[in-house]
């Protein structure tokens, strides 16, 4: 497989999958302004839509978004426990994914807009904030989403939570949250991961 990727974008979620999984990938990294791969393919003849990551299988078929990608992953390699196969389990951690890609990635994908006002901002950070609040009451003294072990909603909230240092959006009101990305910082598929990608 062949993950395109760009360095600390929302393709880190699908490379710190594919390291906890542990299948076989080459990693080609993407400049998303000339839409250029690193070995100089055209990204948008690989994914039309122009953004990461994207997926390419071994028979040449490209999966696109990420939250789609990893649950494909996880489902290749059921024993790394990454997502339940099926009941409960699986739907309590897709429904984190789909909070993380609509109420947290969106809302601070937002701040990365050079065009954005700070009326724009004040609704931006006010949403955000009541999100975080939630979050770090449902996470509470957990390690893991899902309280007892790590699972792609974790890699995809690792991810997210980064951006908000990025952006200058303090976290210091929620210190689950804190703990939460310091811990998972130092699990290997994530040290891996970010190594990869020239994050560390």
């Amino acid at each position: 497989m062949k993950l395109f990727y760009k360095a600390g974008a929302c393709s880190l979620t699908t490379h710190i999958v594919l390291h906890e999984t542990g299948l076989p990938h080459r990693s080609v990294a993407v400049d998303l302004k000339t839409k250029r791969t690193a070995e100089g393919e055209d990204f948008l003849a690989i994914n039309s839509k122009g953004y990461v990551p994207a997926l390419q299988l071994d028979n040449g078929h490209v999966l696109t978004e990420g939250a789609v990608i990893a649950q494909y992953l996880a489902d290749l390699k059921p024993e790394s426990q990454l997502l339940a196969a099926s009941g409960e389990a699986r739907y309590a951690v897709l429904e984190w994914m789909n909070f993380i890609s609509t109420e947290l990635h969106k809302g601070i994908g937002a701040f990365f807009n050079p065009a954005m006002t700070p009326e724009w901002k004040a609704a931006a950070t006010a949403t955000l904030t009541k999100r975080l609040d939630w979050l770090a009451e449902a996470l509470g003294d957990n390690t893991c989403l899902n309280a007892d072990h790590f699972t792609i909603a974790d890699a995809y909230l690792f991810n997210v939570l980064g951006w908000f240092r990025v952006v200058d959006f303090s976290l210091d009101r929620w210190p689950a949250l804190q703990r939460f990305a310091a811990t998972h910082a130092q699990r290997p598929a994530v040290i891996a991961a970010m190594k990869a990608e020239g994050l560390i």
